[in-house]
């Protein structure tokens, strides 16, 4: 696995695949690599514009294509809902979720239109209850499924008390905890589907240290510190391209095992080719997990069945 590029993405003709946050970045190139091996792609996004932007680049290099544009407002609950009935009206078995939308360490404490710290709410709930909607759909195409977590999850601790960060907001302890929720999700997940018997193969990805604009739109939303932010993530990391890699590899390697977790195979997991990567010891609390999961169905309303 420690070679693995993307020559080795197994044909995926005739697979369907959702992937969020799939108008740039780290969504983009997962998109990408899932439609020129043969995928229909379905670009889940909030801004049309970059949609059809993202499409044109698509079919740039991959002429023909089957791809399209699709809106989720992952700050909302109502734009995941009416995502989901959507797909659940069209009733296409899903082979492939890609739960990779994300925002990082906004500066002030900001809410959802539901209420919840807008971290909270995009990267981790509103995952959750998008999941948890198409569960139906991705038990019909036994799909794998994959959460997007972080090398941050190392600081994150799960707040069942103070989940939303009422209390003592800090950026990027909030954002570390949304990516620690990801992981755990991907791993509970993993444990209820194979109790109920739903099929999935659910597995986490982290990028490492990845040339994206999630810094740039969240913690530094200057360009000096922008620029700076590239400028260090070009040295130590990878650009987006590379750092998609594992969250490709979780989404098509053949004989990857639910409950796994992968990640760069360099130095501390920054950069590098796609392996196992290292989950701590927060990720693996069975019993914070189960509290996390009734929780977020609490916050959702959606309950999985």
């Amino acid at each position: 696995m420690t070679s693995w590029t993307l020559r080795d993405i197994p044909d995926q003709s005739g697979k369907l695949a959702v992937v969020t946050g799939a108008t740039g970045g780290l969504g983009l190139e997962t998109a990408m690599a899932l439609a020129g091996a043969g995928a229909e792609v379905i670009l889940a996004g909030r801004n049309p514009g970059k949609g059809r932007a993202a499409e044109a680049q698509i079919r740039a290099r991959h002429p023909q294509a089957n791809i399209r544009f699709e809106t989720i407002d992952l700050a909302s609950l109502a734009a995941v809902a009416a995502f989901s009935d959507a797909m659940l009206a069209a009733a296409r078995p899903i082979d492939i979720l890609v739960n990779n939308a994300g925002i990082m360490a906004l500066p002030k404490r900001m809410l959802t239109p539901d209420g919840f710290e807008m971290q909270v709410g995009t990267n981790y709930l509103s995952h959750f209850a998008l999941t948890g909607r198409l569960l139906p759909l991705l038990r019909a195409g036994q799909a794998r499924v994959v959460q997007l977590s972080s090398i941050a999850h190392r600081r994150g601790t799960i707040r069942l008390d103070n989940l939303n960060a009422e209390r003592g907001y800090k950026p990027f302890q909030v954002y570390a905890q949304t990516k620690l929720a990801m992981l755990m999700f991907a791993f509970e997940l993993d444990r209820r589907s194979k109790a109920h018997g739903w099929g999935l193969t659910s597995v986490a990805a982290h990028p490492g240290v990845a040339t994206t604009d999630i810094i740039a739109n969240g913690m530094a939303p200057n360009p000096l510190v922008a620029w700076l932010s590239r400028t260090v993530i070009g040295v130590i990391g990878h650009s987006a391209a590379d750092g998609a890699l594992p969250q490709i590899n979780a989404a098509t390697a053949p004989n990857l095992a639910g409950g796994e977790y992968i990640g760069p195979q360099g130095w501390m997991e920054m950069r590098g080719p796609p392996g196992l990567a290292k989950a701590e010891p927060q990720a693996l609390d069975r019993d914070v997990a189960s509290k996390l999961w009734s929780a977020s169905e609490d916050l959702t309303g959606v309950v999985y069945r």
